[in-house]
């Protein structure tokens, strides 16, 4: 084992990356819910004996990964690992283990070689629905948001605990769906598990310890040479936040030294009385995902390049919510980390950071109005994401209606309309939106939808960058704040909170643009004509989207 080259030891460095991305793809194919299918809201990785993680698939989100990351630690020092069986597979939804919030399922499954555990792989999805009262802010505790499952067994040698499942089911609004996307977690969990184990029996070693310490090791050294090259000091930066009761301050302090990078966010806003609060794992995923954006983004993500990353909080502030608060939400300010953190690193690289970008991603879950009637065949619930526009580069424009930080995909309008009763009537850029610059913000998304039945549909939401849009960095403008209404009606609806879409409504929904980067006078004059041709053929689009809505609408 000792005499393994490192030539040998990268090509299989390179075959665990292979290993994680077909974990991956095999949740996504077996996935039952759209915003597993469809948007790629998951994780997959391998990690060794110790729970390090050793590789993720690149599909997957930063709150999935980084806090899959700690996750499979966790469960590791639960449960010992001699006690465990070929086929046993453990899980838990615990937002302050797993990813947040309790409709990410976290799975860890042991892979044997010769009757000995060897590794794990692990994996994390979303499901639509743990009942409660679903996937909006409004919950005033933990309790009110859903079914919490502790760290447990839910395969036990292969079998599955269907006193478990049927809990599951029972507390669900969309049991087959989630049952569906459970096995699909499974099967994620075996790829992993059988890939990993073939790939030992091919290159002839019995453990992981070294190609994992080589692995590690080699990450880290990069990490910190990476570091080495961010002047050293301290750096503030402050963000405000639209918040639910009252606007929120974030505060983050970061201080660059030779052994590493802490972040600190003390000086932020106490938590909120509603689920917006963020557990500290989660704003660490997202956090550190941004650091990592800019100081050595070419180095693999896995223990070693995160171990140099340290984030603390103090208890109660609304970026480390303890239990029993309420976190549903948690996204809507866990992704706004990244932002606050951009802020810091452009005051010792500022030629090196973009500007401030839509960030929160723009998710819209909803549900069929409560019913006594027994109807069960007319109750749904979806979630639908959209993103807006990200913030301009030091050297390039913002991206369009992209996922970042999420990396979460928009919604798509076939899946959409297939998997509930709503049409989207139109689905294009919003000209405009992205702040003007040397380099131009992002172009946010102007949506309107509406219920294809006779039947109300409940709305509930949580997003950012309503009342506090995306600022422009070096000169650039800000990009234009998000804006949600209801057309008919000609009422302007707050960014949180629970709504009704009344049958016959149309809902209009638009996301917010990134900001620019640089003076907009500096901008060269092919830019500007660029500029003129996008809008002008989202003019076409616009006109043509609207026809065909308003076909379906008919």
């Amino acid at each position: 084992m000792s005499a393994l080259s490192r030539t040998r030891l990268q090509v299989m460095w390179n075959r665990l990356l292979a290993v994680v991305e077909e974990q991956g793809q095999a949740l996504i194919r077996a996935a039952f819910s759209p915003i597993v299918r469809e948007c790629g809201d998951i994780s997959a990785g391998i990690f060794d004996i110790h729970g390090r993680m050793l590789a993720q698939a690149v599909t997957g989100t930063p709150g999935h990964i980084n806090t899959m990351a700690e996750a499979v630690k966790t469960l590791c020092s639960l449960f010992d690992a001699d006690q465990m069986q070929p086929g046993d597979i453990y899980m838990t939804n615990d937002p302050w283990i797993a990813s947040g919030h309790l409709n990410d399922f976290l799975l860890m499954m042991p892979a044997f070689s010769n009757g000995t555990v060897v590794g794990f792989s692990a994996c994390t999805s979303h499901l639509v629905d743990l009942g409660g009262l679903g996937m909006g802010p409004e919950g005033a505790d933990i309790f009110d948001e859903g079914l919490l499952i502790p760290p447990c067994k839910l395969v036990e040698r292969g079998e599955i605990n269907s006193l478990l499942m049927s809990i599951i089911k029972a507390n669900s609004r969309e049991p087959i769906a989630n049952e569906g996307d459970i096995y699909a977690l499974i099967a994620c969990c075996e790829t992993g598990a059988d890939r990993l184990v073939k790939m030992m029996a091919e290159f002839g070693i019995a453990d992981l310890e070294v190609l994992a310490d080589y692995i590690i090791d080699t990450s880290r050294a990069g990490t910190l040479s990476a570091i080495a090259d961010v002047p050293r000091g301290t750096y503030r930066n402050s963000l405000t936040v639209d918040g639910y009761e009252c606007p929120i301050e974030l505060h983050a302090t970061l201080t660059i030294s030779p052994g590493g990078v802490l972040l600190d966010f003390a000086g932020t806003d106490a938590c909120s009385a509603k689920g917006i609060n963020v557990p500290l794992n989660y704003a660490t995923a997202y956090s550190v995902f941004a650091l990592r954006c800019i100081i050595g983004p070419d180095i693999p993500n896995n223990a070693g390049s995160l171990d140099p990353f340290q984030v603390v909080a103090p208890e109660n502030c609304i970026l480390n919510a303890q239990p029993p608060a309420p976190v549903a939400m948690r996204h809507t300010l866990g992704q706004m980390t990244p932002d606050l953190v951009f802020g810091c690193l452009a005051q010792a690289l500022p030629d090196s950071v973009p500007a401030e970008g839509a960030s929160c991603m723009y998710d819209l879950p909803i549900r069929s109005m409560p019913s006594t009637s027994g109807s069960a065949d007319k109750e749904f619930a979806l979630e639908l994401v959209y993103n807006g526009g990200t913030g301009a580069r030091p050297g390039k424009d913002g991206l369009s209606a992209t996922a970042f930080p999420s990396g979460v995909w928009g919604s798509q309008v076939e899946t959409t309309e297939a998997a509930a009763p709503v049409i989207i009537k139109k689905r294009m850029l919003r000209p405009d939106s992205g702040g003007a610059g040397k380099f131009r913000g992002g172009l946010g998304q102007d949506i309107e939808l509406c219920a294809a039945g006779d039947e109300d549909i409940l709305l509930f939401l949580s997003v950012e960058r309503i009342n506090n849009a995306a600022r422009g960095r070096s000169g650039g403008g800000d990009g234009a704040a998000g804006h949600i209404s209801l057309k008919k009606a000609n009422s302007i609806l707050g960014g949180k909170g629970q709504f009704v879409i009344p049958a016959g409504e149309t809902l209009i929904f638009q996301t917010p643009g990134g900001g620019g980067f640089g003076p907009p006078s500096l901008r060269a004059t092919d830019a500007l004509r660029r500029d003129l041709e996008d809008e002008l053929v989202s003019g076409v689009k616009h006109q043509q989207r609207c026809e065909a809505g308003q076909e379906r609408a008919e």
